[in-house]
């Protein structure tokens, strides 16, 4: 329809998009299901932070103080991105800090998940994003803030976990045979 625009978290998302897989382009084979979650993800900027809400199928009502938000909380961001790339790997943070394999900081690759631990007083990390290149990150930071792509470097960081990629190559094959 003539004159109607897209909202314009769908143009930057689109936009990013294409200037991230121009200047990304590791082997597929490698980083094929890690390439899906990120544009996954990079398509969620501008979506509210929810606390408990968004999952697999995408953003949805937390809990709690969530309860009247639609969007996703951090590891809802996460899981709805990997589970794009055709991976499981959970639904909070505690559960994706387990289910990949850990890898140095300085071998992040576009998909993995980067943890942070904003409470030291209780066990496992609090927040999770997902790595959009070596430096920066796609997350749902906090209640009042938008999905949004910031930098990695945080004093509370705590490790990063790549989700397996066998399955999301395997899925990014079925994906391309249909």
């Amino acid at each position: 329809m003539k004159g109607l625009r897209p909202p314009l978290r769908i143009i930057v998302g689109a936009a990013l998009c294409a200037a991230l897989s121009a200047a990304h382009s590791p082997p597929a084979s490698a980083a094929a299901g890690g390439s899906i979650a990120v544009r996954a993800a990079i398509e969620m900027i501008g979506i509210p932070y929810s606390w408990g809400g968004g999952g697999p199928g995408g953003p949805g009502f937390g809990i709690g103080k969530g309860a009247k938000t639609w969007g996703f909380d951090c590891s809802g961001l996460t899981e709805y991105a990997w589970a794009r790339a055709g991976v499981s790997i959970g639904s909070t943070t505690q559960e994706q800090w387990r289910s990949g394999i850990r890898i140095a900081k300085e071998e992040v690759e576009p998909g993995d998940l980067i943890f942070f631990d904003n409470d030291p007083g209780s066990p496992g990390p609090e927040h999770v994003g997902l790595a959009v290149d070596a430096t920066r990150m796609v997350h749902a930071p906090y209640t009042g803030q938008l999905v949004r792509i910031d930098s990695q470097d945080r004093r509370t960081f705590m490790g990063v976990v790549r989700p397996s990629d066998v399955s999301a190559n395997r899925h990014a094959a079925q994906v391309v045979l249909q």
